[in-house]
């Protein structure tokens, strides 16, 4: 049955003339070609108003791919570029993006936004329709209009094939040869515990190894096509993967970023299967949490693991995501899925593309890229901005943090400090965010589009996207020092399996207050997270199995403990009540002949509400 044929016709706008296309910046993927509406008549013109900073604009670009094809020989889609941040006026950087993201039909480069202007353009995505006599019929804003749209310019060709007013022919559409580079607009990096690395190949939709050279392609695993496939390295199918994350048996998680969706990807055998996502985007009203291979994601840029979890930055909808391995579930963490720079509690927060993930004592780290800045989930689950004010507040500026500007950043990666090293993409800079101190500073720049980054050793390897590489850079000795509350003899743990114990002890004159639930909290994190393979997370229980990971090597095991106790006078009808709480960093290197036991004592002298400083340390 016809759908479309017996649908009621698609409402259109008052029948408008077109203004003329016009942009500074030229035209891409017309093979030096310039188009004009007046020499496209007898087309129907879709006019895509985008800016590549923008994942609701890459939706668009994902949406229309079907649509071009199945009327390519009477519709032309044009896109007209219009930039939000000052990197986005560069010529030579919209020419990366209509590559990076396979845009398929002809580009117009529009940096003094001229078009955008005479179109009475207000948001990215716009679609403006043009009918075959050179007349505004429709204007769409926001992305999921596309089958509105179909219906639409079927309906254009069956009315202006009546009346003579409309030509059929071939797309012009003439894409540049793209260039023969190893990696080609990578896009995060992960070092697996053999010492390799492996990479998102994003616009070759692959997963590549590389040697630990950096430079040296080991193994390729997908086969380059677009698509959701699962199955050997050579058949299956990825579409512009993103971030990657290491799961306790070795086996690593994908955000298949296209696809809307995460694959598991084994590295012994090469064989990807899917985890959570359908393959189809999230649509208000779809839920936001159940079986994970039934609940539809939104461009997932980004994962890491946390508290036994794998985290989503969910930046098609602006939101924080966790997947279940255990379960087999995904749940909506943070993020009420507005756009915007928002703190307070995590499902309150709002948020604004969040697009980079990386964890350390404090809680999770966001790069969240449209607001172009930094902001922490800590482990109460709050959200706070450490930097950044607005969507519209950007620039270069280091300093103080409440002064100091980013510029879209992408990526967020922790330094053996507890500092944070910011991929500021569109600054092509690596910043540093120092919570200790509350400043920001550079660590580097001339860096193309910087979009991830791994630390090895005394050094911090950054995927330079737009250069197509994976480039090593020399930390400052600073960074490799811990702070001087964690500065200690580093302590032997053993390899595998270690229990932990905490010894509380109420004062005289107090015990446990369990009146309101359990009276104790133990949470536990490491630095690296993958220092830990079991563990991590938040329980009531003071003794906690931990199984460490010898392939990480030295980290700090992060403990804060906190009991509640009240006056133990029965006689009293309203007893006071005590807060103890201790927090220890502890340098750690999983050893063979090191302890399989820590101990802690939590002293019931601290008093109430205080929190220690310089804590012990533990006794073995």
């Amino acid at each position: 049955m016809d759908d479309t044929a017996s649908a009621p016709p698609v409402r259109r706008s008052a029948r408008v003339r077109a203004p003329e296309l016009a942009g500074k910046g030229g035209w891409l993927n017309t093979g030096g070609a310039a188009y004009t509406l007046a020499g496209l008549r007898g087309r129907v013109v879709l006019l895509d108003f985008w800016t590549f900073c923008c994942v609701n604009c890459l939706h668009v670009v994902d949406e229309l791919r079907e649509l071009e094809k199945r009327h390519r020989d009477t519709l032309v889609v044009i896109g007209v570029h219009s930039p939000k941040f000052p990197h986005e006026a560069e010529h030579a950087a919209v020419a990366d993006a209509v590559e990076r993201y396979g845009v398929a039909h002809p580009v117009l480069d529009d940096p003094e936004l001229t078009t955008w202007t005479q179109y009475a353009v207000r948001a990215w995505p716009t679609l403006v329709i043009v009918d075959p006599e050179g007349y505004v019929v429709a204007t769409y804003s926001g992305e999921g209009h596309v089958p509105e749209i179909e219906r639409l310019v079927t309906e254009l060709e069956a009315e202006h094939a009546a009346k003579g007013t409309l030509r059929r022919g071939d797309l012009p559409y003439a894409p540049p040869e793209p260039e023969p580079t190893v990696l080609r607009f990578p896009g995060k990096v992960l070092r697996l515990p053999s010492g390799t690395f492996l990479v998102t190949d994003t616009t070759r939709h692959q997963v590549v190894e590389l040697a630990e050279d950096g430079e040296t392609v080991l193994r390729r695993f997908g086969s380059g096509e677009r698509g959701l496939v699962d199955g050997p390295p050579a058949r299956a199918r990825f579409q512009e993967p993103q971030g990657l994350a290491l799961l306790p048996d070795g086996a690593v998680v994908v955000a298949d970023t296209v696809n809307h969706a995460l694959r598991r990807l084994d590295p012994e055998s090469g064989e990807v299967t899917t985890l959570a996502g359908t393959g189809s985007p999230w649509r208000p009203g779809n839920p936001t949490e159940g079986p994970a291979r039934e609940v539809r994601l939104s461009s997932p840029w980004d994962v890491v693991r946390w508290r036994g979890k794998v985290w989503i930055a969910m930046a098609g909808i602006h939101q924080l995501w966790s997947y279940d391995p255990a379960a087999g579930t995904v749940a909506r963490e943070a993020g009420t899925g507005g756009e915007q720079l928002v703190d307070g509690p995590a499902r309150e927060a709002l948020f604004a593309q969040p697009s980079g993930l990386a964890v350390t004592a404090e809680g999770l780290w966001v790069a969240d890229s449209e607001s172009s800045a930094l902001r922490l989930l800590d482990t109460d689950g709050e959200v706070r901005t450490a930097v950044g004010a607005g969507l519209f507040a950007f620039g270069y500026r280091d300093g103080p943090a409440d002064g100091a500007l980013l510029q879209h950043p992408l990526g967020v990666t922790a330094l053996p400090d507890g500092s944070l090293a910011v991929c500021d993409t569109y600054n092509q800079a690596l910043r540093r965010y120092d919570p200790a101190t509350g400043e920001v500073t550079t660590l580097a720049g001339d860096l193309r589009e910087p979009s991830g980054a791994v630390v090895v050793g005394e050094d911090v390897v950054v995927v330079e996207s737009a250069r197509h590489r994976l480039t090593r850079l020399r930390l400052p000795a600073e960074v490799l020092r811990p702070h001087a509350d964690a500065e200690r003899s580093v302590t032997g743990i053993a390899v595998g399996p270690v229990h932990l114990d905490v010894v509380f002890t109420p004062p005289p004159g107090q015990k446990l207050d369990t009146r309101d639930g359990p009276a104790t909290r133990l949470l536990v994190s490491a630095s690296p997270p993958a220092l830990l393979r079991s563990g991590e997370g938040a329980g009531s229980d003071l003794s906690r199995a931990l199984e460490t990971d010898p392939a990480v090597g030295q980290g700090v095991l992060h403990v804060v403990v906190t009991a509640a106790a009240c006056d133990a006078d029965p006689e009293v009808l309203h007893p006071a009540c005590h807060v103890h709480r201790r927090e220890w960093r502890l340098p750690v290197r999983p050893d063979a002949g090191g302890a399989d036991r820590l101990v802690l004592e939590l002293s019931g002298a601290d008093g109430p509400g205080r929190a220690s400083g310089q804590a012990p340390y533990p006794s073995l």
